[in-house]
């Protein structure tokens, strides 16, 4: 019988037999069933639990096909995310907060999931603004790929001085007397945004096994119960997985993780890759914890870089020389693998080492894929399904049309990505968010790219002939992205003998104004029949959580995605007590207290509560 029923819902299952319902049944952490009210309390016995939704909107769990979590969560608690912040002001006053509590010698870091875009001032802060909020703490910003802005305490704890040499894939901006000013530009590709981020402290393990708990409930928060892990950059197998494994091994995932394994060395892409298939088998693991295959990079040379602010860069004249052998070692041990390809003349490259590969061994069944595909062409979507593949669509237009626009004109916008055009021409693609230092990792930001085609700075980037119904879209970001992972039979829909994963959101997607599906978020949420996280309502219901470690964390004052949150006004600041609001439990708040002026940080915390921890 079942263990968990909720009743009194609005289902949308993604089930073509079923597509709606009031109530579903859940049994051993699968959906036992799904229907009416009558037909599903049936079910119910003595021990089952029962949940009232509350006539509210329940969707199947959101599956992110191309989030970097397992580096993102070493880091979650280090960082202070301008992610939804939508004022320059409002940003600069969170930086100026964490600052005075950033004790020596850590750094505030701010590492992308925004874009200057977002702002109403439409510019990034200067670094004469940076060094006169942080005049003695390392401060280190992100801004997509193409940027890094350090003020002088940063510059002094990287060692970046007048002797510096330029760096190889970056520039150093420089005064007149040839100081490095601060500003880190990636050109033509983002090592030295990478390299000069490695050298920040990092936490120690206990910490880290802290954050990435406390990024996997933010996921949570969200609606996201899967995710496939795109690898990274320093981030090797095995030893930068320890921490991971350990959470999968103590039962404390709260996301299904599908990782793929992200080639590390320059020249070694070949050796990495040999070793690796000797020691996992295809799709090793269990439904929480699976490997998945390789890439997104196979070979350094394959990969383009997406600063849209640069022209496109031109892949060497060797690679497919260096990422054929890849491909067939590859395919011959059986592995799915997928590719971080921008542009369409990189495509075309990458897939006549496909389709020479294939001639002798066959791909069909590995589930490959390109990653990004932002400007592929009709011919190269028709080689892709010819071939079996498929396509991973990230909403990093959202937070960069504005600057392919500038460069490639409002025509070419109109069809970068063509999700619509892959879709007809019967292609699998799943969505996802490339986060946490390009696009943020909050789903509803891309689910309302994918609807009305719009940056964060309000850019209409498509006309209808691009955009997607609700449902469609909310379709690649369940039961699309778990193609990519071979799932597909199991995840992503709502019926019998499926993964119970799935949230109950705070606002109607399918019936809520455009603008307002970037603010939805869970308010509760399921994986395997197991409530890992809930707010309002259904606060009580919310597993325990630690408080993010350590106590000078940004999450412990300001949270996650801000969403549309903004400063108090200081009136209300000087007369303000904690107030629990809606989920705060869930926050990881200790005791509460009345706070005053100068302790208050003045924003609304995560969960929509004014969440003042010290």
């Amino acid at each position: 019988m079942a263990h968990l029923i909720v009743r009194n819902a609005r289902i949308t299952t993604l089930d073509r037999d079923r597509p709606e319902a009031t109530a579903l049944a859940v049994s051993d952490g699968a959906v036992q069933a799904v229907g009416d009210e009558a037909t599903i309390l049936a079910l119910a016995t003595p021990t089952t639990r029962i949940i009232d939704a509350g006539g509210r909107r329940l969707i199947p769990g959101l599956n992110d096909s191309h989030l970097h979590l397992i580096r993102g969560g070493l880091n979650y608690n280090l960082e202070l995310r301008w992610d939804g912040v939508r004022s320059l002001a409002d940003a600069m006053a969170m930086l100026r907060a964490q600052v005075a509590r950033t004790p020596a010698p850590q750094w505030v870091r701010v590492v992308g999931g925004f874009t200057e875009h977002q702002f109403v001032e439409k510019r990034l802060p200067t670094l004469e603004e940076l060094n006169a909020a942080a005049p003695e703490t390392p401060v280190f910003i992100l801004h997509l790929y193409d940027r890094a802005l350090l003020n002088r305490a940063a510059l002094r704890a990287v060692g970046y001085t007048k002797d510096t040499p330029e760096p190889p894939g970056g520039h150093l901006e420089r005064d007149a007397r040839g100081n490095p000013t601060g500003l880190l530009l990636a050109n033509p590709n983002a090592l030295i945004l990478y390299a000069t981020l490695a050298q920040g402290p990092k936490l120690p393990p206990e910490y880290q096994l802290n954050s990435t708990r406390h990024f996997m409930r933010e996921l949570n928060r969200l609606g996201v119960t899967s995710v496939i892990d795109a690898g990274g950059g320093f981030q090797n197998y095995p030893e930068d997985y320890d921490i991971i494994q350990k959470l999968h091994a103590d039962g404390e995932l709260t996301v299904r993780i599908a990782y793929n394994l992200f080639t590390q060395k320059k020249g070694g892409e070949l050796a990495d890759f040999e070793r690796w298939t000797d020691m996992l088998s295809p799709r090793q693991g269990d439904d929480m914890m699976r490997h998945n295959g390789a890439g997104e990079m196979l070979v350094f040379s394959a990969a383009d870089f997406e600063d849209f602010r640069v022209p496109r860069p031109e892949l060497p004249s060797g690679m497919e020389g260096e990422l054929e052998p890849v491909v067939q070692l590859l395919a011959k041990k059986r592995w799915p693998f997928r590719i971080h390809a921008t542009y369409d003349e990189s495509i075309t490259r990458v897939l006549d080492v496909y389709e020479r590969v294939n001639q002798e061994v066959p791909l069909d069944g590995l589930h490959w894929f390109i990653d990004h595909a932002e400007t592929i062409s009709e011919r190269n979507i028709e080689r892709i399904r010819a071939l079996s593949g498929g396509i991973a669509v990230q909403h990093r237009m959202a937070y960069q049309g504005e600057y392919f626009a500038e460069r490639y004109g409002r025509d070419a916008v109109r069809r970068t990505p063509p999700v619509r055009k892959m879709l007809e021409m019967g292609v699998p693609v799943g969505a996802g968010t490339d986060a946490t230092r390009v696009a943020s990792y909050n789903p509803w930001v891309s689910l309302y790219w994918l609807v009305t085609g719009r940056t964060l700075g309000g850019l209409a980037l498509y006309g209808e002939d691009n955009l997607l119904e609700r449902e469609e879209a909310l379709r690649l970001w369940t039961h699309g992205s778990a193609w990519f992972s071979h799932e597909q039979d199991r995840k992503g829909v709502l019926k019998p003998g499926a993964f119970a994963d799935f949230a109950v959101l705070s606002a109607d997607y399918l019936q809520v104004p455009d603008e307002a599906i970037q603010d939805i978020t869970s308010l509760l949420t399921v994986v395997g029949g197991k409530v890992v996280h809930a707010a309002g309502d259904f606060g009580p219901l919310a597993p325990a959580l630690p408080r993010p470690m350590p106590d000078w964390s940004p999450v412990n004052h300001f949270g996650g995605y801000q969403g549309g949150r903004l400063a108090l006004p200081q009136a209300r600041i000087q007369k303000a007590a904690h107030v629990h609001g809606p989920g705060c439990a869930s926050h990881g708040h200790g005791q509460t207290r009345a706070v005053s002026a100068d302790k208050a940080p003045g924003f609304w915390g995560a969960f929509g509560c004014l969440c003042y921890a010290f």
